[in-house]
């Protein structure tokens, strides 16, 4: 299979790659991206105006719209490394996309964090160093945000007097894992475990471009609290706000 496919007409170029559908032109320089498709299509109905789906292969949602007259677009990444890590790659490399901000949900390891807080990723740790070294052919298990993209996320907060937490954070292979926490906590130095960070800044560093990641608490593997499926859906307010705010 080639890597994309690239059609040329008199009206318009169409760029279309194996997992995306949109033409030329439909996908803003700044993206959104939650894991689920369904949170996509939920923020952009919800804090975007002229809305418009840009892609719907393999129901990975899709959509483009404005925000205060700012385009953006709000991109579905899927679950874990892999799959971000096709969405992402091909956004930043063949859609002219320069930013792309992570919006997603995290477990918490530590008791400091609670339910519904915000953290903003400044690295990901992730157990395989894989995914860098064949991207990047750096033998890494560190990736790092883009700092200047972060500062614009600070300043977002501050203005809506919403608190960050800036934290590392463990970008996890694996979900049902039997490594225990302390364990965990102590290989990571992580505060909190999500599972797409670190092949979205790979990719950012691979391109060039740049990336950044919100995060809200959606349960806590110390106190075993947690958010129902359809919480973690259309919760999570203060997060959209402060990425989109930052645009």
């Amino acid at each position: 299979m080639l890597p994309y496919f690239k059609y040329t007409s008199v009206k318009k170029e169409i760029v279309m790659t194996p997992h995306i559908e949109a033409k030329n032109g439909e996908i803003a320089k700044i993206v959104l991206m939650p894991g689920d498709p369904l949170r996509a299509k939920y923020i952009a109905e919800n804090f975007l105006d002229n809305v418009k789906q840009v892609n719907s292969v393999r129901n990975m949602l899709m959509f483009t719209g404005t925000y205060k007259g700012k385009e953006v677009s709000i991109c579905g990444s899927g679950m874990g490394v892999p799959s971000i890590g096709i969405y992402s790659y091909e956004l930043f490399k063949f859609y002219g996309v320069d930013t792309i901000i992570r919006v997603g949900s995290s477990g918490a390891y530590s008791e400091h964090l609670k339910l519904y807080d915000v953290v903003l990723a400044t690295e990901a740790y992730s157990d395989s160093t894989a995914f860098p070294r064949l991207v990047i052919g750096e033998d890494t298990h560190v990736t790092y945000a883009s700092k200047e993209v972060n500062d614009r996320l600070k300043a977002s907060a501050d203005k809506l007097n919403i608190n960050l937490y800036e934290e590392r954070v463990h970008s996890s292979d694996v979900f049902y894992s039997i490594r225990p926490l302390e364990e965990t906590v102590k290989t990571t130095q992580a505060s909190c475990v999500e599972m797409e960070s670190s092949a979205l800044f790979t990719n950012a560093k691979a391109t060039g471009k740049s990336a950044a990641c919100l995060l809200s608490i959606s349960d806590h593997l110390v106190t075993k609290e947690e958010t129902t499926a359809k919480q973690r859906e259309t919760t999570f307010g203060d997060m959209i706000k402060v990425a989109l705010e930052s645009l």
